[in-house]
């Protein structure tokens, strides 16, 4: 036995030391933090966030893209250089990888929506509108008209011309943009008429002219089609249009369309949303760069309908984080023939990639003998039911089909042969109105290029 140990005291025990204290609200704080992370990378736009600068064009396709037709406005650089077919695949799948995990989500969250400061309700029963040129807007008559009656009908939108015929943008819109703010002629003083907006709750709608641009593509050339000898090609009118296979066209106009977002529209409208009229017999004879469809070749249907596609893909992702709807005007015939040769439009590949279709289905734009009619100028009724007949008939194939948003006519087309046409006043109105509601639509829109509409109507 040891000496020590066997000649000293037992001494009592002493409580063990306790260990540090579990700190339970650093791990919640901890947890709450991580559920918050993939929030933002699941849920929110990237560039809301720093993590991809907004002026880096976003990778979109339409519905029916292939896998080569889809790519972003912008191709990413490095996996186009790269040699080695392995690490071509690695970029590939990483770039996959970042699109599912980076992209906007089908309803961004309101908290997390661009506000512009106006409060203006989707209407309800919805929209019914009237087309307002700058001119409309500035005239002080002509506009006081128009509000009043807005307030005394049923109507509830207007269809503002922010970017017309010319590519002229209206107003001062909050932009950084460069070539946007080279376009604005401020003629309108936007503040004050969307507050008017905002205080009788008239749904404002931004008409935005497309790809029919003769003043950028005058400055700019390089972004429209050139002849033979270098010259800008323009059409019988002295129209010029720009180039829709250029991604730096498409990042103009969605500037332009996000500019009016915050300036309180709460639908953007691309109209002339198409190439020139019968492109498909002198598009070859031009000269212009394809870009990411320059594999199809000039004389290709399917590269004019899917780029033109494509861009509304693009658009309506774009607008994503800006809470407003997308709409495309089309030519009221694209819903009978479904795909035009020259235009670019296709009816099933629009109508999935935007909110609302507004065909323009006038009357006097149909041929003798279109619909069984001998001259469908004289038959407003007759024309607009053949056609929300067929166009419904197109819809009920879509997975996401749009809303029916027509253009009816609300002018004389006195320019059509004796006996072909008939004065347009309420009744006619009346009938074209009568006959969306009879096929189950509710939203409609008026044009006069006049801007002076008819009283005495039931806008139901």
């Amino acid at each position: 036995m040891d000496q020590n140990q066997s000649n000293q005291p037992t001494q009592s025990k002493q409580p063990a030391p306790h260990g540090p204290k579990f700190n339970w609200k650093l791990v919640l704080s901890l947890i709450a933090g991580i559920i918050i992370s993939l929030l933002l990378i699941i849920g929110i736009r990237t560039e809301w966030y720093g993590l991809a600068n907004e002026t880096n064009t976003a990778q979109s396709s339409s519905s029916a893209s292939t896998a080569s037709e889809s790519s972003a406005p912008e191709s990413s650089a490095s996996s186009a250089s790269t040699t080695s077919s392995d690490n071509e695949a690695a970029a590939a799948e990483l770039s996959a990888n970042q699109n599912n995990l980076l992209a906007t989500p089908k309803n961004v969250p309101d908290k997390f929506v661009y506000d512009s400061g106006y409060d203006i309700a989707y209407p309800a029963e919805g929209v019914k509108g009237i087309y307002l040129s700058a001119d409309g807007v500035t005239n002080p008559t002509l506009y006081q008209q128009n509000i009043d009656l807005l307030d005394k009908t049923n109507l509830n939108t207007v269809v503002l011309d922010v970017k017309d015929d010319y590519g002229n943008i209206t107003m001062d819109l909050p932009t950084e943009g460069a070539a946007v703010n080279a376009a604005e002629t401020n003629a309108i003083d936007g503040k004050t008429l969307m507050q008017t907006f905002e205080d009788k709750q008239i749904y404002p709608i931004a008409r935005i002219t497309t790809f029919k641009d003769t003043n950028l593509a005058t400055a700019e050339p390089e972004r429209s089609f050139l002849t033979a000898d270098g010259q800008v090609w323009t059409n019988d009118g002295g129209d010029a249009f720009l180039n829709p296979y250029n991604k730096d066209n498409w990042a103009y106009l969605v500037e332009t369309a996000k500019s009016s977002a915050r300036a309180g529209f709460k639908d953007i409208q691309f109209d002339y949303v198409r190439f020139p009229e019968a492109f498909e017999t002198f598009g070859e004879t031009l000269t212009y760069d394809m870009g990411d469809y320059a594999e199809y070749g000039k004389d290709s249907t399917e590269a004019r309908q899917q780029v033109i596609a494509d861009f509304l893909a693009y658009a309506r992702e774009e607008l994503k984080p800006y809470g407003v709807h997308v709409s495309a005007d089309m030519f009221g015939y694209v819903t009978d023939v479904v795909a035009t040769p020259g235009i670019g439009q296709n009816f099933n590949m629009m109508a999935e990639n935007v909110d609302a279709i507004s065909a323009m289905i006038y009357p006097s734009h149909w041929g003798p003998g279109y619909f069984g009619l001998d001259y469908p100028d004289l038959h407003p009724y007759e024309v607009v039911d053949a056609y929300m007949k067929k166009e419904n008939t197109l819809m009920q194939e879509l997975d996401s089909p749009a809303i029916s948003r027509p253009w009816l006519q609300d002018f004389t087309a006195s320019y059509l042969a004796d006996g072909t046409w008939k004065e347009y006043g309420p009744a006619e109105v009346q009938e074209q109105i009568d006959a969306v509601i009879d096929n189950g639509a509710n939203e409609y829109l008026l044009w006069d290029a006049a801007n002076e509409y008819s009283p005495d109507v039931d806008y139901k």
